[in-house]
């Protein structure tokens, strides 16, 4: 929301990953950054074969140097519909998984599925501080889907995700309080 004036978070769209009484870490899905995949991969020793376009996007400010791979279904040699089983995998929805093991980030670099998106850093909170910027309106939840994640453009991901929760983006106001 505007009130959050963190410039981190200046119309961001953070997927939450983990939200518990031990903090919450999630990664923000509309910040692209000036990097392309096989240039990060490059650095890695590791060569993308994927559209040489593929950017690499900003997760959030907390240790930049960390990668983290969001993905829909990987293609197998024999099965188009399977998804990588490597350990560090985990699916957050049908359709949407986060990998973070470096045998999965060489295998999505080998053959990249349809939709993939890699990511550096992360948006982590302590103990109940997301649960405070909630009650403050700071922040608004939105189901995640599949289409804002993969198929939106990032400077449309944030009035869609108004747009899920039926609020029209020309409504929101920058200032404190009840309105």
């Amino acid at each position: 929301m505007p009130q959050l004036i963190d410039p981190n978070f200046s119309r961001a769209v953070v997927l939450m990953v983990e939200h518990n009484d031990q903090g919450s870490f999630g990664l923000v899905v509309n910040q692209p950054s000036e990097m392309d995949a096989a240039t990060l991969l490059g650095a890695l020793s590791i060569d993308w074969r994927g559209d040489p376009d593929t950017m690499v996007w900003s997760g959030g400010p907390v240790m930049p140097t960390s990668g983290w791979v969001l993905h829909g279904p990987c293609a197998a040699a024999t099965d188009e519909d399977a998804t990588i089983e490597t350990g560090g995998t985990i699916e957050l929805v049908e359709g949407v998984s986060l990998s973070t093991s470096p045998e999965t980030l060489r295998a999505i670099a080998e053959e990249p599925p349809a939709q993939v998106r890699l990511l550096l850093g992360y948006s982590g909170w302590g103990p109940g501080q997301l649960a405070a910027e909630m009650a403050r309106g700071s922040w608004l939840h939105a189901d995640l889907t599949r289409e804002i994640v993969f198929n939106t453009a990032p400077d449309e991901m944030w009035e869609s995700a108004l747009r899920s929760l039926r609020i029209d983006p020309e409504s929101i106001v920058q200032t404190h309080g009840i309105h």
